[in-house]
């Protein structure tokens, strides 16, 4: 027990312990599924360029889950099949004009995120209500923050703040404490 508690195993390791090449692949894939479903799940808001969308809340879990190498490199997976012209993005878009558009520095903070939150998964962040909650802020944190500054290029300033970050708030407070409640409890399990 004590062992269980001290190892640096990320959840998917004590899920699917074999680790190999198919393991990742096969992980990698649905990662990839999973992020490009989550952005799908989207509000489109009248005063911003940003749309609201689940797919924050699958990145910060997929750093939890499968920490920071696997989880950075399921990110630059689907970040290539949306460049390569797959319709992986927000409103089924797809494209290098994405990234280069007002959502780009959101996209590119979720590869800060994961790998932060998934570094912390792997030193044992993930046990204990408080630590997942810290995950989660530090990787919101790591979103917004690229995000709002490539959003500068895009909206005034006067409106980075109402267009880029508050909207988001609300629904980020309630998966981060979600996520604090469940997600130790899920850990324990295994």
């Amino acid at each position: 027990m004590v062992t269980a508690i001290l190892s640096n195993h990320v959840l998917i390791d004590d899920l699917w312990p074999e680790s190999g090449i198919s393991r990742n692949s096969v992980l990698v894939l649905a990662g990839s599924v999973l992020l490009a479903l989550s952005a799908q799940i989207s509000i489109n808001l009248p005063f911003s360029p940003v749309p609201i969308t689940f797919q924050t809340f699958a990145v910060l879990l997929l750093g939890l889950v499968y920490g920071r190498n696997l989880s950075v490199i399921t990110i630059l997976t689907y970040l290539t099949m949306g460049v390569s012209g797959i319709p992986v993005f927000s409103g089924a878009a797809s494209g290098f004009a994405v990234i280069c558009g007002p959502t780009g520095g959101y996209i590119v903070g979720f590869i800060l995120a994961v790998y932060t939150v998934g570094l912390l998964a792997e030193n044992a962040y993930d046990r204990s209500p408080f630590k997942v909650a810290l995950c989660m802020f530090l990787g919101n944190a790591l979103i917004y923050i690229p995000g709002l500054i490539w959003l500068s290029f895009f909206i005034s300033s006067q409106n980075l703040i109402t267009a880029g970050l508050l909207p988001f708030i609300p629904g980020d407070v309630v998966k981060l404490f979600l996520t604090m409640y469940f997600f130790p409890r899920v850990r324990k399990l295994f």
